[in-house]
């Protein structure tokens, strides 16, 4: 098999991307809580943040035709890769301490690996990305672990 990942693709694990600081809101809290179905009246109220509210948080604002057809932007911690169809690999979410409106929060995310294998229908691309977020103290509030697939 000839090998896809080069010596300068892999040199961009451990990139990161430059920090990202955003003020959680309780009207924001209460949008995404309505949005996606929430029962507990801490989180309609906007007391408190639900799992998964960070996740579109730190998303880039664009204008639509900066959008890919998938309907996301493109992420500019990655290098060019030699596969271009992207799947969805994995998702681990580790919660430190609870998200309140008026939080400051900072994310960074670092490309953690690069790595190939062979399936039944040729070489993927495995790649992963951790999203480090903390509050203005330097508490870690979430640590976030995607993995993605390239064929």
């Amino acid at each position: 098999m000839n090998k896809l990942l080069t010596d300068e693709l892999l040199a961009n694990i451990g990139r990161s991307a430059p920090p990202k600081k955003e003020l959680v809101t309780r009207r924001d809290i209460r949008k995404y809580s309505i949005a996606t179905g929430q029962r507990q009246r801490k989180f309609l109220d906007g007391d408190e943040a639900p799992p998964m509210f960070h996740v579109s948080l730190f998303w880039d604002v664009v204008e639509l035709d900066q959008l890919l057809p998938d309907g996301v932007s493109v992420d500019k911690l990655l290098p060019e890769f030699p596969l271009k169809k992207a799947m969805a690999g994995g998702l681990k979410i580790d919660y430190h301490k609870t998200i309140f409106p008026g939080d400051w929060l900072i994310a960074t995310r670092t490309l953690t690996d690069i790595y190939e294998k062979v399936g039944s229908k040729g070489p993927i691309i495995f790649y992963e990305v951790t999203m480090s977020i903390e509050n203005e103290l330097g508490e870690k509030v979430i640590t976030e672990k995607t993995t993605r697939l390239l064929r």
